[in-house]
């Protein structure tokens, strides 16, 4: 069987990102039935809901509860790891062109070689324009994420930007041990620990990134969608949003279905609540990880 931390390496590496991903998994199984943490879904709520970017079951059921959450009546914005920040305008140019068309936007608003499945997230775009929800990139591009991991946030930020980031600040250690510990996990243990602090860094610019599109974008409620790492309070977008952001934070993670260990309940504390679904079938990423080490 393949282990949920096996599988973050093969989706950095469909993501075309290698830094941990957020998208650890586990246990479960599976169900898009509503659960109590719903009745959040509304007013100025700042939902971070995550996903394995494989799983097609886990992506039903979170558009399922968008689904009723806006027939509710809630209008957030949403926010998706999806689209790099720097197309924002090309969103908004392919909704001018084609107002009801998902395929139109994606073929406008992401680059061709992004490594998503966009089978299974078309239908969460086409859902936003369906009922004109506005519709935001959030994610720093795999280019710029590299360039942190290599040179420090300087070579992306200037001053100011890394300012209002908060990346400018040092990060608390048992943070900081956390986050290189998942990076760790990630890359199936296989990345050496020399390697740790700079991936980390990246991640990091990652989840500051996003939690400036929500504090921008989010003072009527939004929803981030984004793996499951990005989703979680202890480590993720949450730390870096401002406190009076944090007060309206929900976070749920969508997690697969595996045996419980230590590690798994560790990963759901990290959410305010689990949405539990069956496990993608996939090969087990690490031999071909470990494969590529040897060559």
């Amino acid at each position: 069987m393949t282990s949920a931390r096996s599988w973050c390496c093969s989706a950095l590496e469909r993501a075309a990102c290698w830094l941990l991903p957020a998208c650890l998994a586990a246990c479960a199984t599976g169900a898009s039935a509503p659960i109590a943490q719903e009745q959040r879904l509304r007013g100025d709520t700042i939902a971070l809901l995550g996903e394995v970017h494989d799983n097609a079951d886990g992506h039903r059921a979170r558009l399922a509860m968008l689904r009723r959450a806006v027939a509710g009546g809630w209008r957030p914005a949403l926010a998706m790891e999806q689209f790099d920040i720097e197309r924002q305008a090309d969103i908004d140019r392919a909704r001018r062109e084609a107002p009801r068309d998902a395929q139109h936007l994606i073929d406008r608003a992401a680059p061709a070689r992004s490594g998503w499945d966009w089978a299974l997230v078309r239908p969460l775009v086409q859902f936003a324009l369906d009922h004109d929800l506005a519709l935001y990139a959030a994610n720093l591009s795999s280019a710029d994420t590299g360039r942190v991991v290599r040179g420090g946030y300087a070579g992306v930020f200037g001053p100011e930007r890394l300012a209002s980031l908060g990346l400018a600040r040092t990060v608390a250690p048992d943070w900081q041990a956390a986050q290189e510990r998942e990076i760790d996990a990630g890359h199936c243990g296989m990345l050496p620990a020399a390697m740790w602090p700079a991936m980390a860094r990246g991640q990091f610019a990652r989840d500051a990134v996003m939690a400036s599109v929500l504090h921008e974008h989010g003072r009527d409620g939004i929803v981030l969608i984004a793996g499951n790492g990005h989703a979680r309070r202890d480590i993720g977008v949450a730390r870096w949003l401002a406190p009076e952001d944090q007060t309206r934070v929900l976070s749920i993670g969508w997690l697969e279905t595996e045996p419980r260990s230590p590690a798994s309940s560790t990963l759901e504390e990290g959410f305010d609540a689990v949405v539990r679904v069956p496990r993608a079938l996939r090969a087990d990423p690490c031999d071909a990880f470990a494969k590529r080490k040897m060559e």
